[in-house]
């Protein structure tokens, strides 16, 4: 049967994480819930997103805190967790003489999942990320895109109840980006998901929940709707000469530049109105909040 949805929560309590003899903070005060549903986790090269995914997934312990599933310390349940999990991390070598089928059996087996059940599970999750027709071919000659929908097919061996995806849409072409959001959010069902990233238009869409992560601390949490009130009334475009392109980026935080028949037109993010002629209040989106909460 089924365990209920509401039963699925996986609590970070005040994790924390140095590196270099304490030197080099990682991770600051992480206090997180999650529940089922996509979580949309945010932030530069550097905030401490992979950090944090190691420490979920039990590949590298915090200095402080705890973390608990369904109120058990999975330090604790150790195998009882991994066989909860699926990951999918930012890089992982998949042999380029390995077909897809045995690169999916060869994970299998690690995982500990009987030949039987493997012998059921694996065609069916490879024809779940449009493989199935490319199963006996090569990894060596696979495409980015399929090579990310394959390592998606063995996180979700074994039907996880977590499912970990860091950078996942990484090297991809924008086609193979959408199809692959579209893929999470369909299999996301009543998995708790955790996808990082620091391509905001990845997860705008999907995640019910959006953490803001820079410099190994929390700076902001919330739906996308509840976090761009934040920014609202304080986005502005307007028109500017070419040779005022200096003063305007030392003026502002500016979002975008776009270049057109001699002058620019700019986006930009302002606690004040602008004084510039044919200036308009627009409404902010998820990547113009990131840019005025990760640069103040």
């Amino acid at each position: 049967m089924e365990k209920k949805i509401e039963d699925k929560i996986l609590e970070v309590k005040e994790i924390n994480k140095s590196f270099c003899k304490g030197t080099k903070k990682a991770l600051q005060n992480i206090d997180l819930t999650f529940t089922p549903g996509i979580y949309g986790l945010l932030g530069p090269n550097g905030a401490g997103k992979s950090t944090f995914m190691r420490i979920l997934t039990d590949g590298l312990k915090p200095d402080t805190g705890q973390i608990q599933y369904k109120g058990n310390d999975i330090y604790k349940m150790k195998d009882r967790y991994r066989e909860l999990l699926g990951y999918m991390p930012q890089q992982q070598g998949i042999y380029d003489d390995f077909t897809a089928l045995q690169f999916m059996k060869y994970m299998a087996a690690l995982k500990g999942i009987s030949s039987k059940d493997a012998k059921i599970e694996i065609p069916n999750l490879l024809k779940q990320v449009g493989l199935q027709e490319s199963m006996k071919q090569k990894t060596g000659g696979f495409s980015g895109g399929m090579k990310q929908r394959l390592l998606i097919a063995q996180a979700l061996l074994g039907n996880p109840e977590i499912l970990i995806m860091d950078e996942p849409t990484a090297g991809l072409d924008p086609n193979e980006r959408i199809r692959l959001r579209n893929f999470i959010s369909e299999i996301a069902g009543n998995k708790i998901v955790l996808f990082a990233t620091h391509v905001v238009s990845d997860i705008e869409g999907i995640a019910k929940e959006i953490i803001l992560l820079d410099r190994g601390k929390i700076i902001c949490r919330g739906s996308v709707q509840a976090l761009l009130k934040e920014v609202d009334g304080k986005v502005f475009e307007f028109q500017i000469a070419q040779e005022k392109e200096r003063e305007c980026r030392q003026k502002y935080k500016v979002r975008n530049m776009c270049f057109d028949h001699g002058s620019y037109r700019v986006r930009v993010l302002s606690e004040n109105i602008p004084e510039e002629e044919g200036c308009i209040a627009v409404s902010p989106d998820l990547e113009d909040l990131y840019l005025y909460k990760t640069s103040q």
